[in-house]
């Protein structure tokens, strides 16, 4: 982290709020430290999202092989295989972040991920083999795509106000492939699934 009194920040004050003429009781230093400060809750808030994505990403890799498995559409079995190569690209990418910060790679639990891959294990263990299932698996598994799309979309705004371009770059290329996973997706029920969804629930 940089120094409340270092060259940075007090580059960011002098270009951002002019000296002050008429005695005002918020000195510069003040100034200083509250955008220190700022910058250091943001940089907790990132790092709080980042060990929560990476324990999500790790959750991940160890339900896809189970829907894979019971996926009878080969077009929904090739999407979540090839989102499973992406997924653990996703967590070296993490631990990259992870290491560009300078801090330990850190997985805490990660409610939200919990519940929804619960949410696909009961889909997938209550659903009719078929088109039923395949309809539900990627009923759950977009949302699951939604909610990382949310956490990488945020992170990557947190580090691009902290000026980490590195990091933005990282997160760039994963947000990237969870989009384009998730309209897959939607490819693949609009194309079969749902259609045959609705055909067995009409007989």
């Amino acid at each position: 982290m940089y120094s409340p009194n270092s060259l940075f920040f007090k580059s960011i004050i002098m270009q951002q709020q002019p000296f002050s003429t008429n005695g005002s009781s918020t000195s510069f230093d003040d100034k200083i430290k509250k955008a220190a400060m700022k910058s250091s809750q943001l940089m907790h808030l990132f790092e709080t999202a980042l060990k929560d994505i990476y324990w999500a990403e790790k959750a991940l890799v160890k339900v896809t092989p189970r829907m894979i498995e019971k996926a009878t559409d080969e077009d929904l079995a090739w999407s979540l295989t090839k989102h499973l190569s992406e997924t653990e690209a996703h967590i070296v990418r993490a631990e990259e972040i992870f290491e560009l910060l300078n801090v330990p790679a850190e997985a805490v639990k990660c409610e939200a991920m919990s519940g929804l891959i619960r949410e696909m294990e009961v889909i997938i263990d209550t659903c009719e083999e078929g088109a039923m299932r395949d309809a539900g698996i990627i009923a759950a598994m977009q949302k699951i795509e939604h909610y990382e799309i949310a956490t990488y979309g945020t992170m990557r705004q947190f580090a691009v106000t902290l000026k980490l371009n590195d990091v933005v770059d990282l997160i760039d290329l994963s947000l990237q492939e969870e989009k384009a996973s998730n309209e897959k997706l939607s490819e693949v029920a609009m194309d079969a699934i749902n259609i045959e969804a609705a055909e067995t629930t009409e007989k």
